[in-house]
């Protein structure tokens, strides 16, 4: 039997069979920990649930936000069809099996 090193993200229990791609996977959940805490001081009457889905949305897209932000909104709406989600979670690797 082989022994593999694996990182766990200690915010959701992920693990990584990458350091660097854990560290991005963290770095990620801070951000949606952050912009989850901002809409929640600033928007009353969303859900937790919703709040929490929204930050990591944003969290997830980061990189499409700020070139939104640079002039080029249509990047927010190139990848409507869920594959942002697609990518972050094929860097998951699942240890059951």
């Amino acid at each position: 039997m082989a022994v593999i090193a694996v990182w766990k993200c200690d915010r959701d229990g992920s693990m990584f069979e990458d350091k660097k791609l854990a560290d991005a996977h963290d770095k990620m959940l801070e951000l949606a920990e952050s912009i989850t805490r901002l809409i929640e001081a600033n928007v009353p009457g969303v859900s937790e649930a919703d709040v929490e889905t929204i930050g990591l949305l944003l969290a997830k897209r980061s990189d499409d936000l700020i070139k939104a932000c640079k002039g080029k909104p249509e990047v927010l709406l190139a990848n409507l069809d869920g594959d942002a989600d697609d990518e972050s979670a094929s860097n998951v690797t699942s240890l059951a099996g």
